[in-house]
């Protein structure tokens, strides 16, 4: 799939303003963005649901940007999942084949091969309304496989289920696009998911792709400030502070969890940054702990520390202390402002 120029007004709102994007056969591709972002205005443009401004949108080599949604290789899976409440779950995966006058012998084979790819076997006969969450979501996602799509486009599936069976199908997702073999086109506002499951992420803000890369790439390496403060936590370093601290000018930023707390006279590595600073607030979380410490050079860093060998009672007492933060150089990164 192939996004060129692609651009979204909606009278003087600019919704989408320039995506240029490259997605490979067979790719978990996640866009990930606050809400008005903009990613969901451009899925809507591969679908075919909004018609983009300017821009194309290619197919297989194959420019789509004007066809009905009916005509493009592509199905939707919405987040409210939209199945039919009277019918059962056969008749929900099978609705597409029988609009499409597909013979019923090879629609219900079919169906019932979608259904066992999303592992709803002996649910057949069963209504919506006698499903969990997480079967209704899977019975939406057979209903859109079971047309054999070649782009699988997903809005926000996992935005309506509990935490717990939102991290269990995380995993149940990506194993199924993994044996199904299509492209998954995943709209989301939320970094973890997008990190678990995607081979790569589109981070969005203001109508515009601010990075692309892999979960690791945009996590370890964010190219903005933007993607630094919305992909995870993330301390930025500038200024005088950064003068003083790393000795150069710019923005820098150094995530929560590759911070050391440190004894002020701990010997530092010559591969190593350090700062010292007080400890203004400690957070007790079970396996971790959150240190928010005040810089002698100016600003504010967070650390984040396993509990490996230490109590709450150990790290309570540091509030008001004097401490040396170590991180090592490769885990500092410019960012642009």
């Amino acid at each position: 799939m192939r996004l060129s120029g692609l651009r979204k007004s909606f009278g003087a709102v600019h919704a989408v303003t320039g995506v240029d994007l490259d997605i490979a056969d067979g790719e978990f591709f996640a866009m990930l963005g606050p809400s008005g972002s903009g990613k969901t205005t451009v899925l809507r443009m591969i679908a075919g649901f909004e018609s983009p401004t300017s821009g194309t949108v290619e197919l297989g080599g194959v420019d789509v940007t004007r066809l009905a949604p009916f005509e493009r290789d592509v199905n939707t899976v919405f987040q409210d999942y939209a199945l039919f409440p009277h019918m059962s779950v056969l008749d929900n995966v099978e609705y597409g084949l029988r609009v499409k006058r597909v013979p019923r012998a090879e629609r219900r084979e079919r169906a019932l091969a979608a259904l066992a790819s999303v592992r709803l076997e002996g649910y057949e006969r069963r209504r919506p309304g006698q499903l969990s969450g997480g079967q209704r979501q899977r019975v939406a996602l057979a209903r859109a496989l079971v047309n054999r799509p070649r782009v699988l486009l997903l809005d926000e599936p996992l935005g309506a289920l509990d935490l717990k069976l939102r991290e269990e199908m995380q995993v149940e997702l990506k194993s199924i696009q993994r044996e199904v073999g299509i492209t998954f086109l995943f709209v989301t506002h939320d970094q973890e998911e997008a990190l678990t499951m995607s081979d790569r992420v589109a981070v969005f803000d203001r109508g515009r792709v601010e990075q692309v890369g892999t979960p690791a790439e945009i996590y370890e390496r964010p190219a903005t400030a933007f993607v630094a403060g919305f992909v995870g936590t993330s301390n930025l370093i500038s200024g005088s502070a950064a003068q003083a601290v790393l000795g150069r000018e710019g923005t820098f930023s150094v995530r929560p969890e590759k911070l050391r707390v440190a004894a002020l006279g701990d010997p530092v590595d010559g591969a190593e940054h350090s700062a010292t600073g007080t400890v203004s607030e400690v957070v007790y979380a079970g396996p971790a702990t959150r240190f928010v410490v005040e810089l002698d050079a100016g600003g504010r860093l967070i650390a984040l520390q396993q509990n490996l060998q230490v109590s709450s009672m150990d790290v309570m007492g540091l509030r008001g202390t004097k401490v040396r933060l170590v991180w090592h150089r490769r885990h500092e990164f410019a960012i642009v402002s």
